[in-house]
């Protein structure tokens, strides 16, 4: 399995405003399946001398026959711009940030239409029981 992987980038542009660099990335992999998202930041960091953290790659496909993959990156200028500014799903993949975890939403619907139903003043105590349920 040959380790050779080559990227390159393009439609470069300089972002001022969210404080980043953002471009379309072609990867180079041929003997390779696919090449992990995290080999990747680190490459980008070592290429663009900026932080692990301060970068962001994502929506990697493979080209038909692989050997190619390309997808999207970003090199904020600092971690912090990164936090501010990626969405919270990248951040939890990245290890940056914790997943809340919460109700489905179907079971959350389920529970209001449940309270619906009930009428007079037993709503009030439904509601309360409700609260401390959560």
């Amino acid at each position: 399995m040959s380790d050779a992987v080559t990227i390159r980038t393009r439609k470069f542009i300089r972002n001022p405003l969210l404080g980043r660099r953002q471009f379309v990335i072609d990867v180079l992999h041929p003997g390779r399946a696919n090449v992990s998202k995290d080999e990747l930041r680190e490459k980008l960091a070592a290429v663009y001398k900026a932080d692990k953290d301060a970068v962001s790659v994502f929506g990697f496909r493979t080209q038909y026959g692989g050997g190619k993959s390309t997808g999207f990156g970003l090199v904020y200028d600092s971690p912090e711009a990164l936090k501010k500014f990626e969405p919270r799903y990248r951040l939890v993949r990245y290890g940056l940030a914790e997943k809340i975890e919460k109700v489905s939403k179907q079971q959350r619907a389920q529970k209001k239409n449940r309270g619906l139903k009930i009428f007079g003043t037993g709503r009030r105590i439904a509601a309360k029981k409700a609260k401390r349920a959560e």
